[in-house]
């Protein structure tokens, strides 16, 4: 505990936290293992990364608070492309943005602006979102993806189970029989550095940074990564988790991205998804991101690519199974039933721009709704005095 303070938990080893310290892989082995094939980042610097980030984050919050892959950048990544040093760079303008809105205090303010209504669209907007994603995955492999759906949805009613461990050691021998294994990897084709400090960029690699990858991520990281994640511990751990701030995930996340990313990590950020899945799954302490942190550890450091090899063994159908149940729960919360009619419309906005355009702008257009509404509301009101 934090000065006698109800500030996280204590520790928990047990199978169900373990369970629930793997709820959110369906976010973060896609993206991850991506950029390594696709792209030919060093497997062990990438891993470290999220593995340091897991463990402080695991240390500072005590509660199962997620990292992953910043979405806008590993996306773009995999369409656009980009040098180590422009990857690098990307990564540590992000960490210091956060840490200046983080330290300054002007995350907090921003955050108070955004009304309840526009919270519970931006949420259901992220889990559709997430939901499409997840269909995508499974879609190569539906019987591996509806065999993995069905454990883990039927172990969830038997908490003492590990649902996630069960479910996706199923779904990798399900998948060696089909033989629809998971993302292959040709490690003779991935870099192979431990850690290494990429060449300066240039002025052209800086611009196309900050335009291509650095502005895109910002606006998702505000909504996602810290408003959301900050909203969510508070409804699924209580008071614990009044620490779980918007203004301590910015500047957990500036200083992971500013440390980290000059060494060949991605760009990382905490997650509402990820939060959920945790959750759902069974996680309520600090030992669930400690054990996930400390596992990536071991994998990074098994000699010949075997740790990666492991990893990517793991079928993208079952992946997307459990990124679907973690969709659902995100998008169907109690918020979004409580809310007065009234909302619906400024809901509906937000839902609809955050998954045509992006969050930010679904932010934007549901807080021009709220004052519509608002305004609607006062008029009505003046009318019925009269």
């Amino acid at each position: 505990m934090y000065g006698g303070e109800k500030r996280g938990r204590a520790f928990e080893f047990t199978f169900r936290e373990f369970s629930g310290a793997l709820g959110d892989l369906g976010t973060l082995l896609p993206l991850m293992l991506g950029t390594i094939a696709l792209i030919g980042l060093a497997p062990t610097p990438v891993l470290l990364g999220f593995a340091l980030f897991y463990i402080g984050s695991a240390f500072y919050y005590r509660l199962p608070i997620p990292v992953q892959p910043m979405k806008a950048v590993a996306a773009a990544m995999l369409t656009a492309g980009i040098a180590p040093g422009g990857l690098a760079v990307s990564g540590m303008v992000i960490g210091l943005t956060l840490l200046i809105l983080g330290g300054t205090g002007w995350i907090k303010r921003i955050g108070r602006l955004v009304p309840q209504s526009v919270l519970a669209g931006l949420q259901l907007g992220l889990g559709i979102v997430l939901g499409y994603m997840s269909i995508g995955l499974m879609l190569p492999a539906p019987l591996v993806a509806i065999v993995t759906l069905g454990l883990l949805l039927g172990l969830l009613f038997f908490p003492r189970y590990p649902a996630v461990l069960i479910a996706l050691i199923v779904s990798t021998v399900l998948a060696q029989v089909l033989n629809t294994p998971g993302l292959e990897l040709n490690l003779s084709e991935v870099s192979s550095g431990i850690i290494s400090i990429p060449s300066l960029p240039t002025i052209a690699e800086f611009e196309r940074a900050l335009s291509v990858f650095v502005l895109p991520q910002l606006s998702l990281t505000f909504t996602n990564a810290i408003l959301l994640t900050a909203l969510l511990a508070v409804d699924y751990h209580g008071e614990r988790a009044s620490h779980v701030t918007p203004v301590k995930l910015s500047i957990t996340s500036g200083l992971a991205n500013l440390i980290l990313t000059p060494f060949g990590a991605l760009p990382m950020c905490h997650g509402a998804g990820g939060v959920t899945a945790h959750y759902r799954f069974g996680a309520r302490s600090g030992a669930a991101p400690l054990m996930l942190g400390l596992a990536l550890i071991a994998f990074a450091l098994i000699p010949g690519g075997v740790g990666l090899t492991i990893i990517s063994a793991i079928p993208v159908a079952g992946l997307g199974a459990l990124l679907f149940v973690t969709a659902g729960q995100l998008a169907v919360t109690k918020r979004l039933f409580d809310c007065k009619r009234s909302c619906w419309p400024v809901i509906a906005i937000t839902t609809v721009i955050t998954v045509l355009v992006d969050p930010f702008w679904g932010l934007l257009a549901g807080g021009m709704g709220e004052i519509v509404r608002k305004s609607i509301l006062c008029y009505l009101q003046r009318r019925t005095v009269n």
